[in-house]
């Protein structure tokens, strides 16, 4: 998302955003909140039928009315917005209304949860198919995605998969580092740390050379730790947590390997494609993931990585073992991730794919 602001149309962009922002405003664009439009107490009851035609036509009460409305339609005059690109399927739902009042074409981007858990609350499914005939065009991070919405009746003629991709200049090889396997990830339940740290304490017991760094923070991080220290293993398993995107980017280019377990949640919720295996591809890594979302998309096994069953962690374990014992194969698969990311995965020529087809829209 931040980068589409910083670089679609040469960073000529305004933003709405639909949290507060707390005077925060990191790219100096004009900026809109809707949370922060102060409406007087006394438009509930005025607006109340506008709510109300608006959940029978768009099955939605997503859409903003009275005052914030008002608000949207004079910030896209103001700075005479041509195109829209709402991130995330549920904002769309927001937007589309009051921007197709001003002539102007709106795009949505799907990336995770409004195309998977999103398709399993309320009316969630009926909104999307309502919103589907009000846009220009869909993005989606993964085919995964967009087969999903289709499952429910919704889909677009001119849908597209443009993955989040990865700044293959700043993501690049470097001299390997034999048997360094990295992971990030932030460490809640979801993203499975916990098991994911025994994985590792499993694959360093029979690989005394290997080194493991696992990057992210969070509520789980401490207990991966003292699992570490308990098992006599912070030689070998390193849990730093959060650091700067470009110490991340070092130590994976250095890395040989990259492991990710993603999983679907009892809600429904999946990824679209992980920003993260991007990233690793282009740095040259082999991967060791999961038939999940559109990791398979990226991840082609037995040629860029190797993929396990979602939840088998023994599989993940012995998968990446295999590696270790084969050197000359996962280089080879670290390089063919690279090639992968250069050709499918490269930001720069994704954001030129986005930007040309939203501009076809304005043109005609």
């Amino acid at each position: 998302m931040n980068h589409h602001i910083q670089k679609l149309f040469g960073g000529a962009s305004a933003v709405i955003s639909a949290k507060a922002s707390r005077g925060n405003n990191p790219f100096a664009k004009p900026l809109l909140s809707i949370a922060e439009v102060k409406a007087p107490k006394s438009e509930l009851l005025t607006t109340l039928p506008a709510l109300t035609l608006n959940l029978l036509r768009y099955r939605t009460s997503k859409v903003p009315v009275g005052r914030a409305a008002h608000e949207i339609e004079a910030f896209l005059k103001q700075h005479q917005i041509e195109v829209i690109l709402c991130e995330f399927g549920n904002r769309a739902l927001q937007i589309a209304p009051i921007a197709g009042r001003l002539g102007i074409p709106v795009f949505t981007y799907f990336r995770g949860y409004d195309a998977s858990k999103l398709l399993n609350e309320g009316s969630y499914p009926a909104a999307y198919r309502r919103l589907m005939p009000q846009l220009a065009g869909v993005f989606a991070v993964s085919a995964f995605l967009l087969k999903n919405l289709e499952k429910h009746g919704i889909r677009h003629p001119n849908a597209h998969v443009a993955p989040s991709g990865a700044d293959t200049d700043l993501f690049q090889p470097a001299a390997k580092t034999p048997q360094l396997i990295v992971a990030a990830g932030r460490m809640v339940a979801k993203k499975m740390p916990l098991q994911m740290t025994d994985v590792f304490i499993d694959v360093a017991r029979s690989n005394p050379d290997a080194q493991f760094v696992f990057y992210g923070d969070g509520a789980h991080l401490e207990e991966c730790r003292a699992r570490v220290r308990s098992a006599g293993l912070e030689h070998q398993i390193s849990l730093p947590g959060a650091k700067p995107h470009a110490e991340i980017a070092d130590t994976l280019s250095r890395a040989t390997i990259f492991a990710q377990h993603s999983a679907t949640e009892k809600n429904g919720n999946t990824e679209g494609l992980p920003s993260s295996i991007q990233e690793a591809m282009a740095c040259g890594c082999a991967v060791v993931s999961t038939r999940h979302a559109g990791i398979p998309e990226a991840v082609i096994e037995g040629e860029t990585g190797l993929l396990v069953d979602e939840l088998d962690f023994k599989a993940h374990a012995e998968a990446l073992k295999r590696l270790l014992a084969d050197p000359k194969m996962t280089a080879d698969m670290g390089i063919a991730a690279r090639q992968f990311a250069l050709a499918h995965l490269d930001k720069a020529k994704l954001t030129a794919k986005i930007e040309a087809i939203m501009a076809a829209a304005v043109n005609g």
